[in-house]
């Protein structure tokens, strides 16, 4: 059985089909039709809702930590322990909330499909922020499309609705939701059961490694913004699942002297601080990860682990030296992250064994590392081509190089015959141009509707010349944000 509140309704379930999406569960379940499904992809934002988790702060201060997800790739298990509020939720005894009042009249809505999920992204913004600046909005929005309106009104409504907000039902409610939700903290292993399909969800390492131990052929379900594609997109049955997203410890983000260790269950928006701190790069592209939405809800486990070759921060990791601690039983062993790719969708992980954590080292001085996406839009877009190259310089003499791409091969790697001819040479103009030579016998790329072969491998080396250029001259510097 697993449980959460419908706001404030308590919820038990038990023989629901594990496949079955909270978009379609808000729909079809419970008649709450406001949430609509406009791509079943998440790109477009009409199914966003928000999901409330306990959170307890390093002071000992609890509180509803609020985050806008796309129903549409959730599934009704990873909802276990927490609230689900959709836009039905936020009108409180006939009045509407402050973020629909502001929609209405900054005239933010047109034909009103998309309208939900902005109001849902707007509530969002607003609980977490007490005056967001223009940023700050364009990030909560980037995730929600409207084809009729245009975003200038939606962003009028962001200002009025977060700037000066009022409290609302939710803050008078906080004391009881809190309470609410401690008396259905999970203790033990959930599972939804429909006869011929399951999902289970384990809280501990110990209990995860147990059940893909028995359950080999089980799918691992952690943010599911990937997986859950299999069933909305692809029409499959997933008869068997595995949530990690209640194994706390899989969620701790740890400090060392010489690393950070991240949890494969951390979701991408909480990994955003530690990276950013130690390399802003980083901090950079996840901005431009996806959407909001997505980033609240898909993990640095998982984009390393379904094995894209056009995943973000596998190139980014490996240019880092960054390592991965695989756990099997009570087995555990640490792979370097470039190791782990063997090719497409394939990799070094064997049978039950999956990622516990990722090891990242920190920041040194010498380090001079950069990355770059190049992707048609700014937001909310797949890379055609990423790209992370982390030098050391020691008396303008490359001592050490990795250079790092997505979206050149069948899998991200690095760019060993580029490094080789960078490896003990000065940093000039001469040795970056025959190192752009080299790329091109380190890579053969594909052409789809992405980009051609042709525009991949100029870009790639486009992308070295720029990060040459950028360090001789940091004051030009444009980091993370090239795109076509």
């Amino acid at each position: 059985m697993i449980q959460f509140l419908l706001n404030q309704e308590l919820r038990s379930e038990h023989a629901l089909d594990p496949n079955l999406t909270v978009l379609n569960y808000l729909r079809e379940h419970v008649g709450k039709s406001g949430t609509k499904e406009g791509c079943a992809s998440g790109d477009c934002g009409a199914c966003t809702v928000v999901v409330g988790e306990l959170q307890t702060d390093d002071d000992g201060r609890e509180h509803i930590r609020y985050r806008s997800l796309n129903s549409c790739l959730t599934f009704v298990s990873s909802l276990h322990g927490k609230q689900l509020i959709s836009v039905e939720d936020l009108k409180h005894k006939g009045e509407l909330h402050s973020v629909q009042k502001a929609m209405v009249e900054c005239h933010g809505s047109q034909c009103g499909f998309c309208t939900p999920g902005f109001v849902m992204s707007l509530f969002a913004l607003q609980k977490n922020s007490d005056a967001p600046d223009h940023a700050k909005a364009h990030e909560a929005l980037a995730g929600n499309l409207c084809r009729c309106t245009g975003y200038r009104p939606i962003l009028a409504a962001a200002e009025q609705s977060c700037c000066g907000k009022q409290p609302d039902q939710f803050d008078a409610r906080e004391a009881e939701t809190i309470s609410r939700l401690k008396a259905i903290a999970p203790t033990s292993i959930g599972e939804l059961n429909s006869g011929d399909k399951r999902c289970l969800v384990p809280l501990t390492v110990a209990d995860l490694a147990d059940l893909y131990d028995a359950y080999p052929q089980a799918r691992l379900l952690a943010g599911g913004t990937d997986l859950a594609l299999e069933v909305t997109q692809f029409h499959r049955t997933l008869p068997v699942m595995i949530y990690v997203g209640n194994v706390a410890e899989m969620k701790r983000i740890e400090h060392f002297d010489d690393r950070i260790e991240i949890g494969a269950a951390t979701a991408l928006s909480d990994c955003y601080e530690a990276l950013n701190a130690e390399y802003p790069d980083f901090g950079e592209l996840l901005h431009r990860f996806a959407s909001l939405q997505i980033r609240n809800q898909g993990t640095l486990g998982g984009n390393i682990g379904n094995a894209s070759p056009i995943g973000d921060s596998p190139p980014l990791l490996i240019a880092l030296g960054a390592q991965i601690v695989l756990c099997k039983g009570e087995t555990r062993r640490t792979l370097a992250l470039e190791d782990y790719f063997i090719d497409y969708r394939v990799t070094a992980r064997q049978e039950s064994e999956f990622i516990e954590k990722i090891i990242v080292p920190r920041a040194t001085a010498e380090q001079r590392f950069r990355a770059y996406k190049v992707s048609k839009r700014l937001d909310d877009d797949i890379s055609a081509v990423c790209a992370a190259f982390n030098l050391r310089v020691e008396n303008g003499v490359i001592t050490d190089a990795r250079v790092a791409f997505g979206g050149m091969a069948a899998i991200p790697k690095r760019a060993a015959h580029c490094e080789a001819v960078l490896l003990g040479q000065p940093f000039n103009n001469a040795v970056v141009e025959r190192a752009c030579t080299a790329l091109g016998e380190d890579f053969t790329p594909l052409s789809d509707f992405r980009a051609s072969k042709e525009y991949r491998l100029l870009s790639a080396q486009n992308l070295l010349r720029k990060y040459f250029i950028e360090l001789q001259t940091p004051h030009i510097e444009t980091r993370v944000t090239a795109y076509v």
